[in-house]
């Protein structure tokens, strides 16, 4: 379906910041984003002389075209969302549960295990999301970590891994927007200017180290302590396996790898990088598939489960999926109106292109609109598709080479966190789903962790302006970083600690 895009100037910014807004307002997510994707095409409307009932019009004929892009990526929820349904009926994710709870019996190993899970898993951060819950939720909700602390290391170990992977699909996606002859080894030389990426991980291990929490989460840890997460529900079987979660599982993983590679071409010699970032959530389909029949495989014959219960089971996995679909599909459409109808993007770029500041200052100043950028549209894809072009002709053009590398990093860092912490990011929701977390509660949770390593990353890109080197800067933010997280840590247990003499009394 083809759109005609009409620059609509600083009006373009307000249908994402009402959906943003009413969002944190409400805490309800569903209508808040409808609101603003029709508020979009009223204004698409009012430009090209159309009217409200054209602008409904145009809102599911757009939906319909996201919900189209984007089949795959609902096929291959839908096929990982039966999967997870399978393995806890089946009592394999109560068993894993008891098996890794005789062996991670702290809070401290189990945020380091999923961190670490996190970042080993980096094809591609919406499968990483949904898999790293799956495996680590039982073992998080027996030891009373908060599903808000797992939804947020959950979404830190996703996009922030992917973007500094060299392979995944990321990579593959950022080479294309540089150059097509040497596109790889300039994504390559950009890893270390990815301050938020590298300081987004550190910050996670840190906390996993520490325990230090503050604002938000530091309340949704304490509260957790009180609350009680089931182990089993009365639907899972009592006699699981740990073998009926984990097999499952590594046969999706490795086959959503090979999947990507056989969709990309690479067993017609196309380079592996390329092949996984050709069409990525068509091999994760494949995979997911996968891990379903070798569920069939398992459960049947053993008496696991009846065919006729296995067939409701995975029916039952996909309605659950729903909800979050919705949520996903609402933030494509807004995402959407954004990018194809109301030159959002461009309005933003623009700001970049007109600038007089010194050179000194673009890194920065491209960080903190790729930030604005990609946390009004909710995509970083989208965000530094637009910009590097633009950064690319700015560099050559004011004989700024030199601030090339740094200017690109700090563009995929700011993509990265507008990402990262924005309500209508496809991550962001895929996160809180692998969670099982309410999302305005994550994003809530979330935000200020986020937003803390991006002041530090600011700081750094000014250092990096001028020294035209990352090493200074990144050795700066995380001595700044650490420090900042064991104040705040210290300063928010003793605030919590008031509280509870406050309540007692």
């Amino acid at each position: 379906m083809e759109f005609t895009m009409i620059e609509t100037g600083w009006v373009s910014i307000l249908p994402p910041l009402i959906a943003i807004v009413l969002a944190l307002i409400t805490k309800e997510v569903y209508s808040s984003l409808f609101i603003g994707v029709f508020s979009g095409m009223l204004i698409y409307s009012f430009y090209s002389n159309g009217s409200v009932i054209s602008a409904l019009a145009l809102t599911f004929d757009m939906m319909s075209s996201k919900i189209s892009d984007n089949s795959y990526m609902i096929i291959f929820l839908a096929l990982l969302w039966a999967v997870v349904m399978l393995v806890s009926r089946s009592g394999g994710s109560a068993a894993y549960g008891r098996w890794a709870g005789e062996r991670i019996k702290t809070k401290r190993s189990a945020i380091f295990s999923t961190s670490l899970l996190g970042v080993l898993i980096f094809i591609d951060d919406g499968f990483n999301c949904l898999t790293v819950g799956t495996v680590m939720r039982p073992i998080t909700d027996r030891l009373k970590i908060s599903r808000e602390k797992l939804a947020y290391i959950i979404d830190a170990t996703a996009a922030p891994v992917c973007i500094i992977a060299p392979v995944s699909s990321w990579a593959v996606a950022v080479a294309s927007e540089v150059s097509e002859t040497n596109g790889f080894n300039i994504f390559l030389s950009t890893i270390p200017y990815n301050f938020y990426a590298l300081m987004t991980i550190l910050m996670v291990f840190i906390i996993s180290f520490t325990g230090k929490d503050f604002g938000p989460m530091k309340k949704a840890e304490y509260e957790v302590t009180e609350a009680k997460h089931s182990e089993e529900t009365e639907t899972e079987k009592a006699n699981g396996k740990v073998i009926d979660l984990v097999l499952p599982i590594v046969v999706l993983i490795i086959c959503a790898i090979l999947g990507m590679a056989y969709v990309g071409g690479f067993f017609e010699g196309v380079s592996f990088s390329e092949a996984i970032g050709y069409n990525p959530t068509a091999g994760l389909s494949l995979g997911a598939f996968a891990g379903l029949l070798t569920a069939m495989v398992m459960y049947i014959p053993r008496k696991v489960m009846k065919p006729k219960e296995f067939i409701e089971c995975i029916v039952s996995g996909i309605g659950n999926i729903v909800p979050p679909m919705l949520i996903l599909i609402l933030s494509w459409t807004l995402g959407g109106v954004c990018r194809q109808l109301i030159g959002t993007g461009i309005f933003i770029s623009g700001f970049v292109a007109k600038t007089n500041l010194s050179l000194n200052l673009l890194p920065v100043l491209i960080f903190i609109i790729a930030a604005l950028m990609s946390f009004s549209m909710g995509t970083s894809w989208g965000t530094f598709g637009m910009l590097i072009p633009i950064i690319t002709m700015i560099c050559e053009s004011d004989g700024a080479g030199a601030l090339l590398i740094p200017a690109l990093g700090a563009t995929l860092a700011g993509s990265v966190y507008g990402d990262h912490c924005s309500p209508i990011s496809d991550t962001t929701i895929l996160a809180s789903t692998g969670a099982d977390c309410k999302h305005i509660r994550h994003v809530e949770t979330q935000l200020p962790y986020a937003t803390l390593v991006a002041i530090v990353c600011a700081l750094g890109y000014l250092i990096a302006g001028f020294t035209h080197s990352p090493w200074i800067a990144l050795i700066s933010e995380a001595v700044i970083l650490t420090a900042v997280i064991m104040i705040l840590g210290n300063l928010s247990e003793k605030h919590i600690q008031k509280d509870v003499v406050r309540d007692q009394k």
